[in-house]
């Protein structure tokens, strides 16, 4: 376990997001090697394994509702020095992430058609992503626990056992996706079942890692079966703060869904393109995650510890970062975007549509950077309902407008680009004015005559301790 109430702010978050962040862009790598070795097969692949993928986002949230959760219980319970609840959280958490294992894995035979239906340009999509849907959901499953057993760690200071994980995993993936996907050395192409074949044994393996290494290694938080009975209070405990985190991921499943909707009308190249650009958009955007998932065990542990200043430090810090870092990703986005797309299609509509995408999207990614900031520091003081609001926010300003141009004479793909930059800036601006609010109602100003030695110990109001 590793004192994050205590050091230098910056000297952590420098410290845990390198390991957060290549954990999260090797999985992001891991997709964009799918993508690659599966536009060999054709634009209708290529946009149905994208399209498929974004049900992902579902499913993320309802890792998020894990993840948030039992992080932030778990980082408060270490701030107080509380060893026995954090275990039990965490246990508690693992009970979770069974039943929801479970529930995507039956949720994905049963749906995964319909979802492909009713968003895919044309039938060879549908069938596409619908194959790859069936084949990838297994990993999908597997990851709750994954996602758990992370979080844990994450809030205790621990990131680096959880990234070289994914790391072997995603070699895992990196060298079984051309053997499935296009027969290398076998002679037997799975296609599209080969890129989900592929992604579902690499996580089984990684899974069966990670849990080798709690029951060898980690001490300060433990599997014990005598905590596996469901304890409602408790689980209620976990969902009140993983609820609205996993909602975030809901109202971004439905974000994207419209896209694809509003894309259709423009064929399977207007899809594959936006799809390649999306994943590279994500890769783009993993510093500044990394950076946010890092500050939020920083300050969830301050929470723990009544530590009102240093809490509202580690914020300032991370959004400080985050937005040095977007603006230089967004300055290369707008100069060079062919050195981030190089290599994804050899179709040159499809690529085009990429570029544009890109060009256009990249505009807001300060903004997004500072909602991924703000995302934590909600998380770690405890309530993620505000989170819930500012996604729900761009989605509605998004959706209903982009539906309604969409029926336009004249539509333009342009248009849909230039909304999403719009509807972003906005859930930035109300992210930042909820969060200010929410340091108003939690964290209590320190008197005025307070000695400047002792402002790292400001209180933080009740309301934001988590019982014991």
């Amino acid at each position: 376990m590793k004192d994050l109430t205590n050091g230098s702010i910056v000297r952590h978050i420098l410290a845990m997001a390198p390991p957060i962040m290549a954990g999260m862009i090797s999985i992001m790598v891991c997709q964009l090697v799918d993508l690659y070795f599966v536009s060999g097969l054709g634009d209708a692949a290529v946009a149905g394994v994208a399209a498929a993928g974004n049900a992902g986002f579902l499913v993320n949230g309802l890792m998020q509702v894990l993840g948030v959760g039992a992080g932030a219980l778990i980082a408060h319970a270490v701030g107080r020095k509380d060893r026995s609840d954090a275990n039990l959280i965490f246990n508690q958490a693992i009970v979770l992430s069974v039943l929801f294992g479970l529930l995507t894995l039956l949720a994905g035979a049963a749906l995964s058609r319909a979802y492909m239906r009713s968003i895919a340009a044309d039938q060879a999509t549908i069938e596409a992503g619908t194959t790859y849907l069936l084949w990838f959901m297994p990993a999908l499953a597997l990851q709750f626990a994954t996602q758990v057993m992370g979080a844990a760690l994450r809030a205790t200071g621990i990131v680096r056992p959880t990234m070289l994980v994914q790391a072997f995993a995603v070699a895992i993936n990196i060298a079984l996706a051309p053997v499935l996907i296009t027969g290398w050395g076998t002679g037997h192409a799975l296609g599209v079942v080969g890129a989900g074949l592929a992604s579902s044994i690499a996580v089984a393996i990684g899974v069966l890692v990670l849990l080798a290494y709690f029951r060898k290694v980690e001490r300060y938080v433990a599997f014990n079966p005598a905590q596996w009975r469901p304890q409602p209070h408790h689980l209620k405990r976990i969902l009140n703060v993983g609820l609205p985190a996993g909602g975030e991921f809901a109202m971004m499943f439905i974000f994207m869904a419209v896209v694809y909707y509003v894309l259709r009308d423009f064929g399977a190249a207007a899809q594959a393109g936006f799809g390649i650009g999306q994943r590279v958009l994500g890769l783009i955007n993993m510093p500044a995650l990394a950076v946010g998932l890092a500050a939020g065990p920083i300050a969830g542990q301050n929470v723990g510890a009544a530590n009102a200043a240093r809490v509202r430090e580690t914020f300032l810090k991370a959004a400080l970062i985050v937005t040095i870092v977007m603006t230089g990703f967004m300055t290369l986005a707008q100069v060079k975007p062919e050195l981030l797309l190089a290599g994804f299609s050899n179709d040159r509509e499809t690529m085009d549509i990429a570029y544009l995408f890109l060009r256009i999207i990249s505009l807001n990614m300060v903004a997004q950077g500072l909602i991924f900031t703000c995302s934590s520091m909600f998380q770690a003081l405890g309530n993620t309902r505000p989170v819930l609001l500012s996604s729900a926010t761009r989605v509605f300003t998004y959706s209903l407008p982009a539906i309604w141009l969409s029926t336009r004479p004249g539509f333009r793909m342009e248009y849909v680009w230039y909304l999403s930059v719009a509807a972003t800036i906005l859930q930035a601006g109300l992210s930042l004015w909820l969060l200010r609010r929410e340091f108003r109602k939690r964290l209590i100003s320190a008197p005025k005559e307070k000695d400047p030695e002792q402002e790292s110990a400001e209180p933080i109001a009740p309301l934001a301790r988590e019982p014991a």
